[in-house]
């Protein structure tokens, strides 16, 4: 079975066998870390690079009052900021939001695979989309009501989670907080709680345990104004880019 770096980097465009093959090794030593851990903090060396293998992972930035705020989600397939290492200090923190499987890669590694053309031209693609995402996010939380940015948030999971084959139909795991909801889109845990009830109200979703079903994709989409060019995907792995 592909993992799920290899599944995310195939959705920019096609690797040769041997390049999977480095990738598959690159994931055997992954460690399980608990929720709600960080796996790096503001201010610390980073020496490595953190993919997750399993689970949600964060980016957050803590402001001196003590107001969190989230600034990007790390599903599966995902690095932890590939090119951190350059820096001297890290200028925020990374932890996980739920259960997850971790892989450390030490820097040599990863310079090693940038040696690799086609690798180096599919990381390169994941970073600008991490960029493009912080992009669209921001946007997000400075000019959409806030039935928007629920409704947005939830489209660009629904897609980013069917790339790396872990939706079903219009379902998929949430595992995350209304509180850490309302980091993300900068609101409070009261106004998410009632966002959440209108548009379960509206026929729009609801929530199976930590299952989030998307029972009208077109409306939601249509609600957030969504569109999803900013994730910058191929018709790789017949996944269509208007597909959400």
């Amino acid at each position: 079975m592909m993992n799920r770096l290899t599944r995310k980097l195939e959705a920019f465009g096609p690797l040769p066998d041997a390049d999977k093959r480095l990738l598959d090794e690159i994931i055997r030593d992954a460690r399980s870390v608990k929720p709600r851990t960080d796996l790096i903090r503001e201010g610390e060396t980073p020496n490595d690079v953190n993919l997750i293998l399993e689970g949600f992972a964060c980016r957050y930035k803590m402001t001196p009052n003590g107001t969190r705020q989230i600034v990007a989600y790390l599903v599966p397939g995902d690095f932890c900021d590939l090119h951190v290492f350059i820096l001297k200090a890290m200028d925020h923190t990374i932890a996980t939001l739920s259960q997850c499987q971790v892989v450390k890669i030490p820097r040599p590694r990863i310079l090693a695979l940038m040696e690799r053309p086609a690798i180096a031209r599919a990381f390169w693609w994941a970073a600008l989309v991490d960029e493009a995402t912080l992009r669209e996010w921001l946007i997000n939380v400075g000019v959409r009501t806030a039935e928007q940015r629920v409704a947005h948030l939830l489209c660009e999971l629904l897609l980013r989670l069917e790339t790396v084959g872990l939706t079903n139909g219009d379902t998929y795991e949430l595992p995350i907080t209304q509180a850490e909801l309302a980091d993300t889109v900068g609101l409070t845990a009261v106004h998410v709680n009632r966002v959440l009830q209108r548009l379960r109200g509206d026929g729009l979703i609801t929530l199976k345990g930590k299952n989030l079903v998307i029972l009208d994709v077109a409306r939601l989409k249509a609600l957030s104004g969504f569109n999803p060019n900013y994730l910058h995907l191929s018709d790789q792995n017949g996944l269509p880019e208007q597909s959400v």
